[in-house]
C-alpha cells in the first residue's frame, strides 16, 4: 500500500472516530492551480475573457466602463457609416468598414500594446481642448499604399521588415488620417461641434505621449476592409478629452429631451392659483431689549424711525417681494407697488442675509 492510500485510510479511520465522538473533523484542502488562476483572475481564459473576476477586476475597477457613455457607440456608428463613404472617395476602390470593439484601458497599458511597425497620429480637438491618437496598423499602411498607387488586386504587398516608412508612405497615410478626423467631426457635430486637427506623425509611441500612463481612455477598434486588402484603424480618446461633453454621453439617443405632460402643468396651475399665501407689510423694524418688551403695556405708542411717505417692504416669509407707498381706499389701507423687485436682487438680498 502507497503512503497516500495509507494516509487516505488513516483519514477514513480518523473521520469514523470524529463521528463517533460528535466532532467535525478539521477539513485542510489545498488549492490546485486552476483555482488559484481563477481566484487571482490571471489565467490564460480569464485575459482574453471580456469579465474579469478576482484581483485583477479588483484593480480595474477605477476604469470608468464605456458602457456608461452610451451615446458614443452611436456617434462611432454614424462615423463608420461616413468613412465608409469617404474611404470609397478616397481610393475609388471598394471599402468596408466595421466597427469591432470599444473598450476601456489605461493610456500606458494600451501604448505598449500597439504592435509595430505603426504610424500613430496625434490629433487636437480644438473645443475641448485636448489631444487624441490614431494608429494605423502595417497591414492598412501597405495596402493604402498599394491602392493609391495602382497596385494589383489580389498580390500581397511587398513588406521589407525592419526599415522606417518613407515619406511617400507617411504622406498618403496622413491624406487618410485626414479624413478620417473629418468624418469624426461630423460624427460629432449632432451632440458639440468638435474639429479634430492633424498635430503630427510618429512612428515611436514613446513619442505619442498625450496623456499619464494610468489615466483611463477609451479605444474604438475599426477594422478597413478593401477586398483582399485591409488592416485596422484604432482610435483612442482620454476621458480626460471627452469630459467636457460627458453630460452630452450619457444620453440614450441624440437629441434626449424630456416632453411636455400637459395633464400635470395643468394641475400644477390650479393649484398654484388655489394657494394661499400670507403677504406682509413691513414699515420699520427695530431691536428693543426683551426687559422693555416685557413691561409694554396696553395703550402704550412705539415711535417708528420712518416717516409716514417712507415706502414699505412687501414680504412673503423672508422673501421680500415688492416695494410701494400706503395709502387708503374706502376704509382699509392698501399698498400701491411702485417697483418690483427684480429676481437676481432677490437672490442676492438672500446671500447677504445668510452670509450676515
Amino acid at each position: 500500500m502507497s503512503t497516500e492510500a495509507a494516509a487516505g485510510v488513516e483519514w477514513e479511520t480518523g473521520d469514523k472516530e470524529g463521528a463517533a465522538e460528535g466532532l467535525e473533523p478539521a477539513v485542510e484542502r489545498i488549492l490546485n492551480q486552476d483555482e488559484i488562476d481563477s481566484l487571482l483572475g490571471f489565467g490564460l481564459a480569464e485575459e482574453a475573457a471580456d469579465n474579469k473576476s478576482g484581483v485583477r477586476a479588483i484593480i480595474n475597477s477605477a476604469l470608468v466602463s464605456y458602457e456608461r457613455l452610451p451615446m458614443l457607440e452611436i456617434v462611432f456608428d454614424r462615423l463608420v457609416r461616413l468613412m465608409t463613404t469617404s474611404l470609397r472617395n478616397f481610393t475609388s476602390d471598394n471599402v468596408e468598414v466595421s466597427l469591432d470593439q470599444i473598450t476601456s484601458v489605461r493610456f500606458g497599458d494600451y501604448l505598449n500594446s500597439i504592435p509595430l511597425p505603426a504610424i500613430i497620429a496625434v490629433f487636437r480637438a480644438e473645443q475641448l481642448d485636448n489631444f487624441g491618437l490614431a494608429a494605423v496598423d502595417s497591414n492598412l499602411i501597405y495596402s493604402i499604399v498599394d491602392v493609391l498607387l495602382g497596385g494589383r488586386r489580389g498580390a500581397a504587398s511587398t513588406r521589407v521588415e525592419g526599415r522606417p516608412y518613407t515619406t511617400i508612405e507617411r504622406m498618403l497615410v496622413t491624406r487618410m488620417i485626414e479624413v478620417v478626423l473629418a468624418d469624426a467631426r461630423q460624427a460629432f457635430a449632432p451632440l458639440t461641434d468638435v474639429t479634430f486637427t492633424l498635430d503630427r506623425i510618429e512612428t515611436n509611441p514613446r513619442f505619442a505621449a498625450i496623456a499619464r500612463p494610468p489615466n483611463a481612455a477609451i479605444v474604438v477598434k475599426l477594422r478597413i476592409d478593401m477586398e483582399d486588402r485591409g488592416g485596422r484603424l484604432e482610435l483612442l480618446l482620454p476621458y480626460a478629452t471627452l469630459e467636457p461633453i460627458r453630460k452630452m454621453l450619457l444620453q440614450q439617443f441624440m437629441g434626449e429631451k424630456f416632453g411636455r405632460d400637459n395633464i400635470w402643468e395643468g394641475h400644477l396651475a390650479s393649484e398654484l392659483w388655489a394657494t394661499q399665501l400670507e403677504v406682509r407689510a413691513l414699515l420699520d423694524e427695530m431691536s428693543r431689549p426683551l426687559r422693555d418688551v416685557l413691561d409694554l403695556k396696553v395703550g402704550e405708542t412705539l415711535m417708528l424711525d420712518a416717516p409716514p411717505d417712507s415706502p414699505v417692504i412687501l414680504k412673503c416669509g423672508d422673501v421680500e417681494l415688492a416695494r410701494g407707498n400706503v395709502g387708503r381706499m374706502g376704509h382699509s389701507l392698501a399698498v400701491r407697488l411702485d417697483k418690483q423687485i427684480a429676481p437676481a436682487a432677490q437672490h442676492a438680498v438672500m446671500k447677504v442675509g445668510a452670509k450676515t
